[in-house]
């Protein structure tokens, strides 16, 4: 599969202004500095090392201020980098992407915020999706507390565990699309877990209320409704669940990153 995905870095603002970019003087949370510099260029980086990736799209409803960015210039030069503008919501910003017919399966979707995306954790999701149409990355709490007991994260509960989102996302095949249109609808109550499975039909929003699915048997029983193979990947790395979302978020990453 050398070379052959395409990596979508989401890199885009909310409507409301963002805290961390606020707080660090910046138009766009993804130039705030982690580690000493912006943090997409970690992901970006991390991505266009791997030798499955192909061309990374940033998708941004400002793309000038990253050409403007002397931190991030080089993003802009760079030959396998393209940035497309993208509108308010992620799943309506990929939806437009792939009706431009120029985005070519398999896709793997990160954000900018994944600044400790590293070659292992690509590595275990490009094998473990590979063959689906949908697959997504989760971290179960036990992985993540072992190393990181104070970490806060938003957790679902199912059968096999507690399990938190860790921001990678993969998109097989054109099959893949009536789920991101889905994706679309509830996408704004994304942190509210039991209306995303009310969307999926009754029997996940109960069995998630009774806890008899597991997450796994969940997302499979979700690709039968849609005709597709969907897949969870469970992270090994309990860093794939940490991205700088907050001021605590962005400390623990920056110790992270001096013991890397």
């Amino acid at each position: 599969m050398t070379g052959s995905i395409t990596a979508i870095l989401l890199a885009g603002a909310r409507p409301i202004a963002d805290p961390l970019a606020i707080a660090a003087g910046v138009p766009v949370k993804p130039l705030v500095p982690v580690g000493g510099e912006p943090m997409i260029n970690r992901p970006a980086r991390s991505l266009l090392d791997h030798p499955a990736i192909g061309q990374v799209i940033v998708l941004t409803q400002r793309p000038d201020v990253f050409a403007a960015d002397p931190a991030t210039a080089w993003l802009a030069d760079h030959p396998r980098v393209r940035f497309e503008t993208g509108g308010q919501g992620i799943a309506s910003s990929l939806l437009a992407l792939l009706e431009t017919g120029d985005v070519p399966f398999p896709i793997l979707l990160t954000t900018a915020d994944h600044v400790l995306l590293d070659g292992a954790m690509l590595d275990q999701f490009v094998a473990e999706a590979s063959g689906a149409d949908i697959a997504v990355a989760m971290v179960e709490r036990a992985t993540l507390l072992a190393r990181y007991p104070d970490s806060r994260r938003t957790w679902l509960k199912f059968r096999d565990g507690w399990w938190s989102g860790a921001n990678i996302f993969w998109f097989g095949s054109n099959k893949a699309r009536p789920v991101i249109a889905l994706w679309q609808e509830v996408e704004q109550d994304r942190k509210k877990g039991w209306k995303i499975l009310a969307a999926f039909g009754p029997f996940a929003l109960m069995g998630a209320l009774l806890r008899i699915l597991t997450l796994r048997g969940g997302i499979a029983r979700i690709g039968l409704k849609f005709g597709l193979t969907a897949r969870l990947v469970a992270m090994d790395s309990p860093e794939a669940c940490i991205d700088a979302d907050k001021p605590a978020d962005v400390t623990l990453i920056e110790t992270i990153l001096k013991r890397r």
